[in-house]
């Protein structure tokens, strides 16, 4: 029987893929007592540098509360600071403490050996296919979603 190739088919390969691929990834982050938006925040900042509050949560795919949540927390352990911009006071700034940063540091190198454990199954030419692949249909879907079109 030849292979499933409609979209719902692409659809439930790639959801269950991604659960699959989040549950292992959380792995590497969850003895540090850091939950899922906890590490995306921190590795956001790691990354980028201090943030305003408001461009973190679609950085890392949380909403406004959510976001606010995740930030108050991390305040709360001494992983960040918030600070107001000096240019817009209704501003915030979140900036890794020393603290956060080695703890984000420690647990993204144990993150990045986990995840390219896992990614050894493909080669290097499959790895680029796949990169590719995937940003082509998000960005047909986030098109689609701009349009407000099914079609």
């Amino acid at each position: 029987m030849p292979e499933d190739i409609r979209g719902v088919h692409v659809w439930l390969i790639v959801m269950k893929a991604f659960h699959a691929m989040t549950t292992y990834a959380s792995r590497s982050f969850q003895k540090s007592g850091l939950g899922d938006s906890d590490f995306r925040v921190l590795e956001a900042l790691l990354h980028k540098g201090p943030l305003p509050v408001n461009t973190i949560g679609p950085k890392v795919f949380l909403t406004p509360g959510s976001i606010s949540t995740a930030v108050d927390r991390l305040y709360e352990r001494g992983l960040v600071t918030r600070t107001e911009d000096e240019s817009d006071r209704r501003v915030r700034i979140v900036n890794l403490t020393p603290r956060g940063r080695r703890l984000i540091q420690e647990i993204f190198t144990e993150h990045a050996e986990h995840m390219e454990k896992l990614a050894k199954v493909l080669t290097s030419a499959e790895r680029a296919l796949l990169i590719k692949v995937l940003r082509k249909l998000g960005k047909q879907a986030s098109a689609s979603i701009k349009s407000r079109s099914l079609d």
